[in-house]
């Protein structure tokens, strides 16, 4: 019996947790700020209602396995800080959405989440499971921007307290690595509904800028189907092995591939111009010998 206790404890400390997820939990981790008052009022969307609220964006959350979204406020006098927390089905799916809407024009928070970025108009970040966003009615209010971060950091570290991007981005190689530019697609990348979910990163390579994309397959038999469903598409023979490959899509130019066990690593730009031979060395630099 003791050793069965020892054993469930040991697995419940693998579990990573997660704190504020409900409503009123989201609600209870917003931080006292002096000079602001927290509404008592709090609006739930979900799967069918969503478009109310967020209307022509609500099927690319969708898209990214939104669950429901708590909305929420500060008050001060006619002014109003409004935050809305998307709840989704996985911290990847959460850090997905968070990166489709990510802008090189906002200003970048470290620190603050997995990662976070704004201006004087609101601040955006992801945490766990949950995406925020945050902005205000006045841009003209005094210290708007730390208010927005005193606001947000204690939101994130409630919701997860060490919120990282995925896993798997740690495999990436770090030379080239553009900043800012890691992100999750759940379905028809580049165009093709048999590529999903991928994570892609950009990089300065050989002087122009690509994107490195892998898919995890979860199992070589699985990694397989996908290569022979683009195969397929691109009516190339099917009698291919592991290892380098080159998929001569076109829509998208050739996209040199390589496959290792499980996992699918290639590259893609959108000029679909050819790339040079060493790409098949940097593409290997990808780290298939540690797992998730």
């Amino acid at each position: 019996m003791k050793s069965l206790i020892i054993l469930i404890l040991s697995l419940l400390c693998l579990v990573k947790p997660f704190f504020a997820q409900t409503p009123e939990e989201l609600h209870a981790a917003l931080p006292v700020v002096e000079k602001w008052t927290v509404s008592p009022d709090i609006e739930v969307f979900n799967r069918e209602n969503l478009y109310e609220r967020i209307n022509g964006a609500a099927p690319l959350f969708l898209e990214n396995n939104f669950q429901e979204m708590t909305s929420m406020q500060y008050t001060q006098g006619d002014d109003y800080i409004t935050i809305q927390a998307y709840r989704h089905a996985t911290p990847e799916d959460a850090f997905g959405m968070y990166a489709s809407e990510r802008s090189t024009d906002m200003t970048f928070y470290p620190g603050i989440g997995g990662e976070a970025q704004g201006d004087d108009y609101g601040l955006f970040f992801f945490s766990g499971s949950i995406y925020v966003k945050l902005w205000t009615s006045n841009i003209e209010i005094e210290d708007i921007v730390e208010v927005f971060k005193k606001i947000a950091l204690n939101m994130a570290k409630k919701i997860d307290d060490a919120p990282d991007y995925p896993a798997i981005f740690s495999f990436f190689p770090k030379e080239g690595l553009i900043p800012y530019t890691q992100s999750y697609v759940t379905l028809n990348y580049i165009g093709h509904e048999f590529l999903k979910p991928v994570y892609t990163c950009n990089y300065n390579f050989n002087g122009s800028v690509m994107q490195l994309f892998v898919i995890d397959g979860k199992t070589p038999d699985n990694a397989k189907r996908i290569l022979d469903e683009y195969f397929n598409f691109t009516k190339q023979p099917q009698d291919f092995t592991e290892g380098n490959l080159l998929i001569k899509d076109r829509y998208n130019g050739n996209i040199p591939a390589v496959w290792k066990g499980k996992y699918i690593i290639g590259a893609f730009h959108d000029s679909g111009d050819d790339f040079p031979g060493n790409i098949y060395t940097f593409l290997n630099k990808f780290n298939v010998n540690s797992d998730i």
